[in-house]
């Protein structure tokens, strides 16, 4: 199981049920990941996108006890333990975690890689990712160069959970 997200210095992802800032060759790499695959998300996360439809080509997988599914193709579960029993059902895919916060932090234990596009500007963010470089349990496993976006900088890195 993987996570995906985009980071700031401080491991800010989102403010006001927003990303904090849309880095088009970002969210090329988000697409190009998940498409195809099964990706899991929280009911704030579904509510984010356009319309509040699922991501198109993907298994989309909400985990919420508030939402019914809306009859638009995604799959509403109650718990960790049910979303971990659907994603069975897929053994020929991936499984991305795509957010928001708790969902990342309810997931992290069962996922052994985590995609971050780590951008070096702070913002005033009001959800946040486990910082994975205070974390004993996580390793870098590769980086790109720095990329740059306008005024902005930013690198793609992978974490992997360490090897017990």
């Amino acid at each position: 199981m993987y996570c995906i997200l985009s980071a700031d210095e401080k491991w800010g992802i989102g403010k006001d049920n927003r990303l904090l800032v849309s880095i088009p060759a970002d969210m090329k790499q988000f697409r190009e990941k998940t498409e195809g695959n099964v990706v899991i998300m929280g009911r704030k996360t579904l509510e984010s996108f356009p319309k509040g439809l699922p991501l198109k080509n993907r298994v989309n997988i909400v985990l919420s006890s508030k939402t019914e599914a809306s009859g638009n193709g995604e799959i509403v579960v109650r718990s960790v333990g049910e979303a971990l029993e659907e994603v069975k059902k897929y053994p020929d895919k991936k499984i991305f975690v795509i957010g928001g916060s708790s969902i990342y932090e309810q997931f992290l234990p069962y996922v052994d890689m985590v995609y971050v596009t780590r951008i070096d500007r702070t913002y005033d963010a009001d959800s946040y990712f486990p910082n994975l470089d205070e974390d004993e349990n996580w390793e870098i496993a590769s980086e790109s160069e720095e990329q740059t976006c306008f005024d902005l900088t930013y690198r793609y890195v992978t974490y992997q959970r360490k090897k017990s």
